[in-house]
């Protein structure tokens, strides 16, 4: 990680062993032996750190994390006081030393500090505070928790002026506020979708919005806030040919899952698409550590629909961001199972109001998303006719012992704790497989066709956890036994020279989408349409 400053670079190590990261400046030109070590914390060897320097030049502002969890600690540094002639620095004064809550910069002006937190606002507030004055009782709030939407970010700009993006229903809203008071002077209009990125300067008066949805490959507008009235334009748009998008319609429900609490699920068909129980449906999933899925353009889905009839639908279950820290804490720790519960409702409503039929539904889903698909699978066989698990977390009894997996307890837990080890092996996928025909059943019950994708140079989730699962599936429910039931294949797909899908070559993005949708439409028996 690299922050820039006039004369250097801020960079940690510390990510090939995910522990004991330390903090450097770089001054360029130099020889890296002569980096200045700024921070390191060798008793605590999990935490991690991030640093920027702010657009006045005058500060170091460091966030420091131990696990997933959106808390962080924040220090900073005065660069005024110089860098030059230090092997290490004094030290960075601590504005926040707990982990009660997230912190994330928005501007300063010389000490007065505004910040982005979810102290005491699940769903974040505006806050500002004076570096001469850092006591919990002199912090003032610009901007209080909204009743329902999240405040997702806010970036200055135009002087006095901060974009502020909200996430309602996992859709985005974007305000422009007054950063002195917090008060609302302008609505953004944009068109249902997620804002991808903002990109402005505080000293500049043009913010720069990407948008994104199901049905928009990519837009880039260009906001002029100096007049009295912000003048938006578009000043790119990616257009993907062969793809009109009026041909197809992107819809928003609300299912009730086994608590009866909504959770929302986006769905993209074409328009005027039969509810007869027909179509290939693919549900897709994540639930985890505060992410949100929220609408994006992914071409080979759009392929699907297209060519393959696909209704492609996408459950923001527990677990995510889409509502703030309560949605996220609703689905962690011992309320993991409410993910699946979420998952497993979104199904069954797809099933129920007619759009597909369990021979044709496809479940997908990556990293913790695998995890989801892991556990959908074993609890539910019966409901899915196809199965797609890429890079999941299968083993929950043993992840924290490989690579950076011990940073993922704050999201699971840790089976070295005995309350702990009791939620994690009620749905550790790799230990939890049954053979569903053994329960009594008027039909004989399989699991859905699978296939575990993994790569062997995979450093977050290891390829074990899809290795360990494929073997067990295949011994459990296959090779052990003359006369199967199961017929489905139970098949696993390895990724060579690849890692968790970041950077991956635009060839192995397309190879591997070839593969896993192939094996889909066989699976739930979709056909070719020009």
């Amino acid at each position: 990680m690299l922050i820039n400053n006039i004369d250097g670079l801020f960079g940690r190590g510390g990510e090939k062993s995910g522990a004991n990261y330390e903090l450097f400046y770089h001054f360029l030109g130099t020889d890296q032996c002569e980096d200045i070590l700024c921070w390191t914390d060798p008793e605590n060897p999990t935490y991690t750190c991030s640093a920027l320097v702010t657009q006045d030049g005058k500060y170091v502002v460091m966030c420091i994390t131990d696990g997933t969890d959106p808390v962080n600690k924040v220090y900073y540094y005065d660069l005024s006081l110089g860098l030059e002639g230090y092997k290490e620095l004094p030290g960075f004064v601590k504005l926040v030393d707990n982990f009660d809550a997230s912190y994330t910069y928005v501007a300063n002006d010389d000490t007065i500090f505004t910040f982005l937190t979810n102290q005491d606002a699940p769903r974040n507030k505006i806050v500002r505070v004076d570096l001469k004055q850092p006591k919990p009782t002199c912090w003032e709030v610009v901007i209080q928790q909204d009743a329902r939407d999240v405040l997702e970010s806010a970036t200055a700009v135009n002087g006095n002026q901060i974009v502020v993006t909200y996430m309602r229903d996992v859709k985005n809203v974007l305000q422009i506020r007054d950063l002195r008071n917090g008060d609302l002077l302008h609505h953004l209009s944009l068109d249902i979708g997620a804002v991808s990125e903002i990109s402005c300067r505080r000293k500049d008066n043009i913010v720069f919005i990407g948008f994104t949805s199901f049905l928009v490959p990519g837009i880039i507008y260009a906001c002029n806030l100096e007049g009295q009235v912000p003048d938006m334009t578009i000043l790119r748009e990616t257009t993907v040919p062969g793809f009109d998008r009026t041909e197809f319609e992107a819809t928003q429900v609300f299912v009730s899952s086994k608590d009866d609490t909504k959770i929302p699920i986006f769905i993209v068909a074409k328009k005027g698409v039969e509810l007869d129980g027909s179509h290939p449906c693919l549900l897709y999933g994540y639930g985890g550590f505060n992410i949100s899925i929220k609408p994006d353009f992914v071409s080979s889905r759009i392929v699907l629909a297209k060519h393959l009839d696909v209704v492609y639908c996408s459950a923001n279950i527990r677990g995510g961001g889409e509502y703030g820290e309560e949605w996220h804490k609703g689905g962690a720790l011992a309320n993991k199972q409410n993910c699946f519960d979420d998952f497993i409702s979104a199904a069954q409503y797809l099933i129920s109001a007619g759009y597909t039929h369990p021979n044709k539904l496809c479940i997908e889903g990556e990293s913790n998303g695998g995890l989801l698909v892991g556990a959908s699978i074993n609890q539910r066989p019966d409901l899915f006719g196809c199965a797609l698990a890429h890079v999941g977390v299968m083993d929950m009894l043993r992840f924290h012992l490989f690579t950076i997996g011990i940073l993922w307890t704050s999201d699971y837990g840790c089976s070295e704790k005995e309350e702990e080890f009791n939620w994690l092996i009620k749905y550790s996928p790799l230990h939890n497989v049954r053979r569903p025909w053994d329960k009594a059943s008027d039909k004989v019950i399989q699991y859905p066709s699978t296939m575990l994708l993994t790569a062997d140079h995979d450093d977050r989730v290891v390829p074990l956890h899809s290795l360990k699962l494929l073997a067990t599936m295949q011994h459990v429910l296959c090779t052990s036994l003359e006369n199967s039931p199961q017929t489905h294949p139970i098949i696993g797909r390895i990724e060579q020279n690849a890692g968790h899908g970041y950077g991956k070559p635009t060839q192995k993005v397309i190879d591997e989408a070839a593969d896993t949708y192939a094996f889909m439409a066989k699976a739930v028996g979709a056909s070719w349409i020009d």
